[in-house]
Formats: C-alpha cells, structure tokens, sequence
C-alpha cells in the first residue's frame, strides 16, 4: 500500500477535497458532502448550492473530515463531528427514541476515490477521524454503519457510511440495530 498522510479539512485543503468530488460529479447525485448538516442561521443550502455551502461549513469551523492524501491528492474522507453539526442522519427518530446516551462524536460519511476502493482507504480515514477526535479532546464516538448482507454483493461506493465489520475492526462496539441495516456502533476515545 502506498504512504498515505491524513489531512484535517480545512480551507488548506480545500483545494484537493473539492477536486476529489468534482472528480466524482459532486457524490451521490451532488451532494457535497452536506445531506448530515443543516441550515445555520448564517448558511442555508438551497441558497448557496452544495459546493459554496460546504465551503462555508468549513470556514465557520463546522464541517469536520479526515482527508486521505496520496501526495497531493486526496483520494477519500470520513466525516465527523458533534452531534449539533451533524445531526441529519438515517433513522434519526428511532436513534432518539433507543435510550442511549448522546456521543460527543458522529462518523457520519465515507468517500474514497473510485481508483483506489477496496484498497483499506475507507479505514485509514477513519483512524485519520478518531485521531483528530482524541486532538481534538477525545470523547464517545458513535457511527452507523451498514450490515453487509451474506450472499449479497453490495458496490463499495454504496457503503458512504462504511461497514460494521470495519468499526469492529477499530475496538468499536456494537451497540443495536438501526433500521433495516444500519447498526449503532460506539467506542471512547482518550485526549491526545
């Protein structure tokens, strides 16, 4: 496997996380990147379109990733951040309604780069995430991956939120089901 580096999403690195979608005509049908976040009372989405918004996101110190780096070209992600910045996610009502406790932290979305899937960049960028969670003062993190169905096969560009197996593979536990096949899956991270 080639040397990757992990970046933290900043308007630093802008630059090669936007050529990494645009490369990929805006992921999943334009997304930028922002279904997990909301309006602000400063930004709103469908005024600024996918790209200025999540630009914005990052200038506000809002929208949060670990960026996977193959020399200058990042090729995929794993979005994080607290609940309040990501709170969009899958099943929302029945995450609320389970009785566990709010996390500090959600991994909310994966990318990787067409050409290099299936090649353990999915689990660099998130161990990328969790170290920049224990920088950033560590606390619970939560995620929601898929439940990879025997038998079936599944296209790793459908797997935006990873698979059980891979948090598993981290020291994450897991907690329940969510949905049909999302599950609820938690570790705590030390302070750096």
């Amino acid at each position: 496997m080639a040397e990757h580096v992990i970046r933290a999403l900043s308007l630093e690195t802008w630059g090669a996380y936007a050529a990494l979608i645009e490369k990929h005509n805006g992921v999943w049908g334009g997304c930028w990147c922002t279904y997990f976040h909301e309006d602000t009372d400063a930004v709103r989405k469908k005024e600024l379109g996918g790209p200025a918004f999540k630009r914005r996101m990052v200038e506000l110190g809002i929208a949060h990733a670990a960026l996977v780096f193959d020399g200058d070209q990042a090729i995929g992600w794993a979005e994080y951040g607290a609940p309040v910045e990501l709170p969009n996610i899958y099943h929302r009502k029945e995450r609320d309604a389970s009785g566990i406790d709010p996390a500090n932290y959600r991994i909310t979305c994966f990318f990787v780069d067409r050409d290099h899937r299936r090649a353990g960049v999915a689990y660099e960028a998130l161990q990328g995430a969790l170290d920049l969670i224990a920088a950033a003062g560590g606390g619970v993190v939560e995620s929601y991956p898929n439940t990879l169905v025997e038998g079936k096969k599944t296209s790793s560009s459908f797997l935006h939120n990873g698979t059980r197996e891979m948090f598993e593979r981290a020291g994450f536990e897991y907690i329940r089901p969510l949905g049909l096949r999302k599950n609820v899956v938690r570790k705590v991270i030390p302070a750096a």
